[in-house]
């Protein structure tokens, strides 16, 4: 899944719960448009090819961060 941030980062991962502390999410990967050297296109086009190289095991997104959640496939048009 993916999910759009509302700090501009973006999170790929596999959704686990939502919990009051927020979204859990496992193996996820990030990008962050302030310090990544690629696009967020090329990041999710790449993801979506080769697979998510999971940054974090485990990770909570708070509440305000979360906006839109969607599957990557939506995003990527590749199954």
């Amino acid at each position: 899944m993916l999910v759009e941030g509302t700090s501009g980062r973006c999170y790929v991962g596999r959704y686990h719960e939502r919990t009051e502390r927020g979204i859990l999410v496992h193996d996820v990967a990030v990008h962050d448009p302030a310090t990544s050297p690629h696009s967020r296109e090329e990041f999710l086009a790449r993801t979506a090819k080769f697979g998510v190289r999971a940054e974090h095991r485990h990770l909570v997104l708070a509440d305000d961060e979360v906006g839109i959640i969607r599957r990557l496939v939506e995003v990527t048009g590749s199954e």
